[in-house]
């Protein structure tokens, strides 16, 4: 059943839809997707193109947006959008430490969750869209992790696209997960570069923080999460935002109060950064953010904890006993969080299991994708501290007729600060009117 409602100059629609779990076994068990459709309510009776809408992550649901916010407006103007809550995700069959005991133990929840990546997505938004357009193709707008889901679907289902636009989310065709995060390290380095370089001041602030968690009795956050120095650094995610160093300066700046027993975290500190390092609200992220990267036969093998081993410069304790900064951290995820966030504590055996995991079956195919037919513009920021720009050029080329817009006016949420703009770039590029 569907529900039809009104915001300032839009009209909504809810619908939710049934698809199988595993899409080769269309007979066993189903899912529920949810996915909100929104019209221009001066075009609500018109029959407008789609175009679906695939959210970064993994694991963040659709946005709810309030009206024609941020890109949707610019949208509207030519199309009707869908904003799905990829499985497990938003409304849509939630996957978390409430829900994942249903399916059994740690061994049956990693089964389950293995169905959770941009091939099944993929599948997801074919049979939804077969129930919605009559049969007829959509545009993709793809946002980051929602970028590599519409590669994919470029890999297997092309005739279901009219076009592909791709925000921040090319992917690598080939790479492992450690080749992945080799990348990265030193792209994050030069973040927390050009964070101390903006902001001085933050080098000692970051190093009196560090030491504090280092020397002190374990800090516990009020929803009971452990802040270790490890979890501290991991703040750094926000770097890759265009924001994201100001956010984090105000964060640093008020750290400490004056109390009976000398200085401590500050309450309003701790909220602040409880908020900032809870997956409560997205767990899935954790679970299968390197199985998104999982194609071959090897594991991912806590890829991110590994090779973070290799960049030695990132460990708190070393820079404390010299003179360096403390470097922060981003975009990775490592066992030790399944020990401090209670959202994610009853998960780490199932987490192990996953990144364990070897049977992983290929995401991309590079024939294919070698003679598309589909039109596709891509954004490419140009030192995306998320998504390697070497890895994306590299896809870039490797899909035929991909245009793409390489920019170093944005960082990764360039959709998100200046959607309107952004999505006009990518339309006019994928009509050739670039």
């Amino acid at each position: 059943m569907s529900l039809t409602y009104r915001q300032p100059g839009v009209v909504l629609t809810d619908h939710r839809f049934t698809v199988p779990l595993d899409h080769d076994d269309p007979a066993g068990e189903q899912i529920e997707l949810y996915a909100r459709e929104a019209v221009a309510g001066d075009k609500a009776g018109d029959d407008l193109p789609w175009l679906v809408y695939l959210q970064g992550g993994p694991g963040f649901g659709a946005n709810r947006f309030i009206g024609k916010q941020a890109w949707l407006g610019r949208a509207l103007e030519e199309y009707r959008v869908l904003l799905l809550d990829q499985r497990g995700t938003g409304a849509s069959t939630p996957a978390n430490r409430q829900t994942l005991p249903l399916r059994g133990g740690p061994a049956a929840q990693a089964d389950y969750l293995a169905h959770f990546r941009a091939d099944a997505i993929v599948r997801d938004c074919e049979a939804v869209r077969r129930r919605l357009t009559g049969g007829a193709p959509w545009t993709v707008l793809g946002q980051s992790f929602g970028g590599f889901c519409a590669v994919r679907y470029l890999s297997t289902a092309p005739e279901g696209l009219s076009a592909a636009l791709i925000a921040g989310g090319l992917p690598s065709l080939t790479a492992h997960a450690d080749d992945v995060y080799r990348a990265a390290y030193p792209r994050i380095e030069r973040k927390v570069a050009a964070h101390y370089d903006r902001y001085p001041q933050d080098v000692e602030r970051t190093r009196r923080i560090a030491e504090h968690l280092l020397t002190h009795e374990p800090v516990v956050l009020p929803n009971g999460y452990r802040l270790t120095v490890e979890a501290f650094q991991s703040l750094g995610i926000v770097l890759g935002t265009g924001d994201g160093s100001h956010r984090l300066h105000h964060l640093l700046e008020d750290a400490f109060v004056t109390t009976p027993g000398g200085p401590a975290l500050s309450d309003s500190f701790l909220e602040q950064v409880q908020a900032q390092l809870s997956y409560a609200g997205h767990p899935l992220y954790a679970l299968v953010h390197e199985a998104v990267y999982a194609q071959d036969d090897r594991p991912t093998g806590w890829s991110a904890e590994r090779v973070r081993a290799e960049f030695p410069q990132f460990d708190a304790a070393k820079a404390l006993a010299g003179d360096g900064p403390v470097l922060f951290t981003g975009e990775s995820v490592h066992p030790w969080m399944f020990d401090s966030d209670p959202a994610l504590r009853p998960l780490r055996e199932t987490a192990d299991l996953l990144a364990a995991r070897t049977d992983w079956t290929p995401l991309y195919d590079r024939e294919r994708l070698a003679a598309n037919e589909v039109p596709v513009a891509a954004a490419v920021y140009h030192d995306d501290m998320y998504v390697d720009p070497g890895h994306a050029l590299e896809t870039a080329r490797a899909i035929r007729g991909l245009r793409t817009w390489v920019t170093d006016e944005f960082e990764h949420d360039g959709l998100r600060v200046s959607g309107p703009r952004v999505l006009d770039r990518l339309l006019a590029l994928a009509r050739d009117e670039a």
